[in-house]
């Protein structure tokens, strides 16, 4: 908690006499570390709220009592006046970090899911549809869309399509997978069908439109809530306004206080009227060719960077001296910096945050299926273009195998007609038909640290091909730009361009 939030006056002591006597007297044993739970709601908490436990934690850069003492003194009134005063009259947002709100989301659209999603400080876990098989009518229909409207119709139209049609892929994936993947001799026959089930959904799900129906569970301090709300009331979608709208309401039972004047925002309105109005008039030449991953920006000093930081943090000079020192290295002892540093780092371990001053950006071109999982790792900075189906759309390997590959491209044929008709007059609408098998473009600004997590986690066999594979050649892409900062670095299945001698 910064210690710059006033608090209310100084009272003095408590009246224990261990505060008056000296721990370095040998008679008095000095106090022993503690750690405990406050939780809202808990009695041995005196039953606080949590805009109440936000105040006793704010309360301890001013007063020595322990936090259960602190707890005792304050009360839902109290705790009111002290937010409308300091955090919301002088601005000390952070005393609402320690506000923490669990909200359950559900039967929200995937395409109103991201816009939720979207903020770093927060923790999501959210139905997959890798593992569930979702209903065939649970799909959001956007207000936007007049009733009785032929746009309306289209757009019902599609999606029973697209959903009757990733049904009936379901069914004939499992008849035709068997095929190919016999059960293992070690294999109980519910292992084996959750095998197929889990390599069926993983295919299929790739014609689930971004108005799909999902449940999302939220984790989050009401700080990360606040900005969250005016976000979504801040939206050019109905029904991401009108989420926002319920979280306020619900919000405001838990911390009523804190998110007492969450409401649209009209700068970030402002913004994204004028980047549209700007961007709309950007014009480009056609690639043939596109690549699908690009390494746009790295910086040639990185190798520098790093060490001047690793280096820095135990020296006793300043940092320019520092990175002088490094110009004068030898490119082999710059090495034994970061290889010193490296050393028996297991596959579980993280790099120290020096790994942080360098960074690298790419462009990217996934699969929508691809760029949920992908932005996921919110300590990258992503910017995603809006969904569109002008960048074309994959077809995944098993339904090319079962024969499903003429009835499937009919289906994202259907969903781009709709698309195209519905964009001529409700653009944003037109996003919620976009299929999770259509390619999305999205720039992405990571350091060095995020890239031995990223790379690390999603190019392992494990991880789902769509996303695999562009990641994969991200990382080609990083270490040919720089390769002596990924010598050291650890995966479970090297690929076969790798150009270290993996004992290294």
């Amino acid at each position: 908690m910064a210690d710059h939030v006033p608090q209310e006056p100084y009272r003095g002591l408590p009246s224990s006499e261990g505060w008056q006597l000296s721990f370095g007297d040998p008679d008095v044993a000095p106090p022993q570390p503690r750690v405990y739970p406050l939780t809202a709601g808990d009695t041995n908490s005196g039953g606080l709220t949590e805009e109440e436990l936000a105040v006793v934690f704010a309360m301890t850069s001013r007063r020595p009592e322990p936090f259960v003492e602190i707890a005792q003194q304050v009360n839902t009134q109290k705790a009111a006046d002290f937010h409308e005063r300091w955090v919301l009259g002088y601005g000390h947002a952070s005393v609402a970090e320690h506000a923490v709100l669990h909200m359950a989301v559900e039967d929200i659209s995937r395409l109103a899911c991201d816009t939720l999603e979207d903020n770093r400080l927060a923790s999501y876990t959210e139905k997959s549809s890798r593992y569930q098989v979702l209903p065939r009518y649970a799909y959001h229909v956007p207000d936007e869309l007049p009733l009785h409207s032929k746009a309306r119709r289209t757009y019902v139209e599609t999606c029973d399509h697209l959903l009757q049609t990733y049904h009936d892929f379901m069914t004939q994936a499992s008849i035709y997978l068997p095929e190919e993947m016999p059960r293992r001799e070690t294999e109980t026959e519910a292992g084996y069908s959750q095998r197929l089930r889990r390599v069926v959904t993983d295919n299929c799900r790739f014609l689930l439109p971004a108005a799909t129906l999902t449940n999302v569970g939220v984790t989050a301090n009401a700080r990360t809530i606040e900005h969250l709300i005016q976000k979504l009331m801040s939206s050019d979608l109905l029904e991401e306004r009108r989420l926002g709208t319920e979280f306020r309401h619900r919000s405001r039972q838990i911390t009523p206080t804190l998110v007492k004047y969450a409401d649209r925002n009209p700068y970030m309105e402002r913004v994204r009227e004028r980047q549209l109005h700007a961007g709309v008039q950007l014009k480009g030449e056609p690639e043939d060719t596109p690549a699908e991953v690009t390494l746009e920006h790295h910086d040639p000093d990185g190798e520098a960077k790093l060490v001047t930081a690793l280096l820095f943090r135990s020296a006793r000079i300043p940092y320019r001296q520092v990175w002088e020192r490094v110009q004068q290295m030898r490119p082999a002892r710059r090495l034994g910096v970061v290889a010193d540093t490296l050393a028996q780092m297991g596959p579980h371990d993280t790099p120290p945050r020096e790994f942080e001053v360098v960074d690298f950006t790419f462009g990217l071109t996934m699969d929508y299926g691809a760029y949920r999982e992908f932005k996921r790792h919110r300590m990258q900075t992503y910017i995603p273009q809006p969904l569109t189906v002008d960048n074309g759309y994959v077809v995944p390997p098993l339904i090319q195998r079962a024969g499903l590959e003429g009835q499937f491209k009919e289906a994202m044929g259907r969903a781009g007609d709709a698309f195209h008709g519905l964009a001529t007059r409700h653009r944003p609408v037109a996003q919620y038909l976009v299929t999770h098998a259509h390619k999305r473009r999205v720039l992405s600004k990571m350091n060095l640290r995020e890239c031995y997590h990223l790379f690390q986690l999603r190019t392992q066999t494990q991880a789902h091909f769509s996303i695999r594979e562009p990641i994969e050649q991200a990382m080609r892409l990083a270490v040919e730009a720089q390769p002596d900062l990924f010598r050291h670095m650890h995966l479970r299945h090297y690929p076969e361009w790798w150009p270290f001698d993996q004992r290294e």
